[in-house]
């Protein structure tokens, strides 16, 4: 009887992640090609006949002449100016707008729908940027920190009252999980819903998209000229965005460290593969340095 030996092929935790962030964005792809290309379709070919219509109702205007326009109305949005209303328009650079311009700089957000169109703007932001974004890295880093501890200090109080350690670490995490969802995912679509007329399921998409750091710039807070906001509105958001992202950052954190946990519970090799990379690259290191050291002293 013939007998077939299965080789056990070794995967490690960074081959392992590899593979499931490629195929996901694989399934990502598809999902999205499903569910928006006939939209797409079907805006353009609306967008197509309503410029037919326009044609044959203003016969003075030929294809060329309105395709200028429309050249034209687009060169006015990707400078920041919205074609609709007139020049009454709430401006786009007040300090207000400015602020909440440099959070999105800094943060990486990047909405896209506004951004500078002079020479010296575009080089500032550039070193804006090139400085901010570590600024911001170090900023949140040490707000996380911030938070941590003093979530810890919390932990260690309800557990030193009570007799299940695990069962209050439980419920202090979701504690925190909860009241921060509701402070910064359910309370701020809210009001953005009020205020900019949006479904609350759009304000809890902006919100998402915002603090994901995503950023495709559909919604935006602040910028619908049929509506007056109070000066601060936007300066309001940036400070929401500052520190809504410090605590997602904490949450992502806790979810890569728990399906690292997962995965080393149910794969307890994954764990000695690590620690062995982990020696071994120490190991490379302190060689290369003791003969960077030996190559100076000579």
């Amino acid at each position: 009887m013939a007998s077939f030996q299965l080789a056990r092929v070794k995967l490690n935790w960074t081959t392992l992640l590899s593979v499931a962030y490629f195929a996901y964005l694989l399934v990502g792809a598809v999902v999205f090609q499903i569910l928006e290309r006939e939209a797409e379709i079907n805006n353009r070919d609306h967008f197509q006949l309503e410029k037919l219509h326009f044609l044959t109702n203003y016969t003075c205007l030929d294809g060329a002449a309105l395709e200028k326009f429309v050249q034209v109305i687009l060169d006015a949005w990707e400078n920041g100016v919205n074609p609709s209303g007139n020049s009454t328009n709430p401006s786009n650079w007040d300090f207000s707008s400015s602020f909440f311009f440099a959070g999105t700089v800094v943060t990486t957000i990047g909405y896209g729908n506004l951004s500078p169109s002079t020479v010296a703007g575009q080089v500032f932001c550039v070193f804006y940027a090139l400085f901010g974004i570590p600024l911001n890295l170090a900023f949140l880093k040490q707000l996380g920190k911030f938070v941590t501890v003093h979530l810890g200090r919390l932990k260690r109080g309800m557990v030193s009252v009570g007799p299940h350690k695990q069962t209050v670490e439980a419920l202090a995490m979701s504690f925190y999980l909860v009241s921060g969802s509701l402070l910064f995912l359910v309370i701020p679509p809210l009001l953005f819903s009020y205020v900019e007329g949006w479904s609350f399921g759009e304000g809890f998409y902006f919100a998402f998209i915002t603090l994901s750091t995503i950023g495709f710039g559909d919604y935006v807070v602040g910028t619908d000229p049929g509506k007056e906001y109070i000066s601060v509105y936007r300066s309001l958001a940036g400070l929401w965005i500052i520190f809504a992202l410090a605590w997602l950052a904490l949450i992502l954190n806790m979810g890569a460290r728990m399906m690292e946990h997962v995965v080393v519970l149910t794969h307890p090799g994954f764990k000695k593969q690590e620690e062995e990379e982990d020696t071994s690259s120490c190991k490379l290191e302190d060689t290369s340095s003791c003969k960077l050291e030996d190559t100076s002293k000579i």
